[in-house]
């Protein structure tokens, strides 16, 4: 059932915290062994509401597609990092999560009064709220997932048609089996992340 639960959410915070503008920030690809991890935060009109925004992984991809075309449209501002293997391999996941959000609010043309972070902390001059399960809870954080899900897998996509065999437009470059077993039969990419213990110990195999 489709409900203003996340929206109702906001305006809470908006209330308990007395601010108008809230930024919603959130990763995609954290758990993925090949491609990047992208992040992205995104300021929405206070008097916006979209039931249909949701955590971006409980939506189809045709909705999705469709949601994120309408809150580029609609959003005050929204910035969108992407960050490669090799940074993800140098940083880390978690490291690279904060760096993302980090360097996607300060690029943000309109500032929030709070940023609303889907369970992370960050060292920023800005009022942060950590929200665990975000994406699920807060409609900013849930517009901020599905901008980077759906940036990320465009990008798994076009991965997919340069190294065909792996099945990176299907898995999104997770930890399938199917993926561990093709990546042990046809060998280690270049968008691998190195540092993740599954392409390890291929290359220690190898």
């Amino acid at each position: 059932m489709i409900t203003q639960d996340r929206y109702n959410f906001d305006n809470d915070v908006r209330r308990e915290h007395n601010v108008v503008l809230l930024s919603g920030s959130d990763e995609v690809g954290r758990g993925a062994m090949a491609g990047p991890l992208v992040v992205a935060s995104v300021v929405l009109p206070p008097d916006y509401v979209n039931p249909e925004i949701d955590d971006s992984k409980n939506i189809s991809k045709v909705k999705r597609e469709q949601l994120f075309n309408e809150i580029i449209e609609v959003a005050l501002d929204y910035a969108i990092k992407i960050y490669d293997h090799n940074f993800v391999d140098k940083y880390n996941p978690k490291r690279t999560s904060q760096i993302g959000m980090e360097e996607s609010l300060l690029e943000l043309k309109v500032k929030p009064d709070l940023c609303l972070l889907d369970a992370e902390k960050i060292n920023i001059a800005y009022k942060t709220l950590s929200i665990i399960k975000g994406d699920s809870k807060s409609q900013t954080i849930a517009a901020a997932s599905i901008l980077a899900k759906v940036t990320r897998d465009r990008m798994m996509i076009e991965f997919g048609n340069m190294y065909p065999g792996y099945g990176l437009e299907d898995h999104k470059g997770y930890c399938t089996l199917f993926h561990k077993a093709k990546t042990m039969e046809l060998g280690v990419l270049p968008i691998h992340r190195k540092s993740y213990k599954p392409i390890k110990d291929i290359l220690e195999e190898k």
